[in-house]
Formats: structure tokens, C-alpha cells, sequence
């Protein structure tokens, strides 16, 4: 059976951020039981360095929500796409996008492949094909920051475990 760049893609970004949305959901009912303001989480960062979980989370929609859409529109450009927010609205951002990917059509996106597609960031433009952005671009970069925001809560004390990163498997039928 040979795969799609629906299939690669879209499919995989949807099994991520359901995965993501329940981590936070886990994460809110984590503070509520123990006082926490959901806030203090949304700018807890795992090193001084790094961004925060806000930012995280923000990336994690972004390199899969907005990707596709860049990847329509021929161009994606980091860092205008995502508002502010506390933790209910990372939360929305999150499920807004699910919501999103979940509509797309697996022919609309299949016909992206072999399409240009430049990355622009500041004055560097990266020249990729749909498929070569998103695999070796969107994906990476979308596992990294689920991944950081999946510790950050899991350094907060959250009972999440593997199986809640993962998400749904495609089993078998």
C-alpha cells in the first residue's frame, strides 16, 4: 500500500494535537485538584532559555495547522499566526486546529505534492517541495515542541504517561 502526503501528514498531525488536547486537558484538571493557577504553566519554561509552555503549544499548532495552510498558500511565515493566550485559550487554539485538520480532504491535500513551497523567516528563505516541508520540516519541528510542552506539564507534577504523548494508534481494522 503506498502512502500518502494526506496520509504522512495531515493524519498524523491530527493524531498528535487529539494527544495534545487531552494532555492539556489532564494538565487543567491537574491544577484544579491541587490549586494551581493554570497560568503559572503557561510560562514555565524547562530552562531559562527556552521558550515556554505557551510557546510550545503554540508551535505545536502552528507546525501542523498552519503548515498546511502555507503549504496551500506556497509560503509559511513563522511568528504572526498566534495570539497571546492563557491556558483555556491554548487549549481552544488546540482544539480549533484539530477541528480544522479534521475537515480537510485527503484528495485536496494529495494534490499539493511536488508543489513549491518557501519558508520565510526574517530575511532567509528556504526553498522546499510540499512534501520535503513537511516531512522533513513540519513534522520534526511538531514533535518537538508537543514533546516540550508534554514535559513541561510532566515537571509540573501532571500524571501523564507515554501512551497520553502517543495518542490513538491506527490499528488494524
Amino acid at each position: 500500500m503506498a502512502l500518502s502526503l494526506y496520509d504522512v501528514s495531515v493524519t498524523s498531525f491530527l493524531q498528535t494535537l487529539t494527544a495534545l488536547e487531552g494532555v492539556l486537558a489532564k494538565g487543567l484538571a491537574h491544577c484544579e485538584a491541587k490549586g494551581i493557577d493554570p497560568g503559572e504553566i503557561v510560562e514555565t519554561r524547562i530552562y531559562p532559555d527556552m521558550m515556554p509552555f505557551r510557546f510550545q503549544v503554540q508551535s505545536a499548532v502552528f507546525h501542523s495547522v498552519v503548515a498546511i495552510q502555507g503549504v496551500k498558500a506556497g509560503e509559511v511565515q513563522p511568528g504572526r499566526h498566534m495570539p497571546d493566550t492563557g491556558y483555556a485559550g491554548l487549549q481552544k487554539l488546540v482544539s480549533d486546529g484539530r477541528a480544522g485538520l479534521a475537515s480537510l480532504k485527503a484528495d485536496e491535500i494529495n494534490a499539493l505534492e511536488g508543489k513549491d513551497v518557501v519558508f520565510k523567516l526574517g530575511e532567509t528563505a528556504l526553498q522546499f517541495t510540499a512534501e520535503g516541508f513537511l516531512l522533513s520540516f513540519s513534522i520534526p519541528n511538531l514533535h518537538f515542541h508537543a514533546t516540550t510542552a508534554y514535559d513541561i506539564l510532566r515537571g509540573k507534577g501532571v500524571h501523564i504517561g507515554k501512551r497520553d504523548y502517543i495518542g490513538r494508534l491506527r490499528l488494524k481494522p
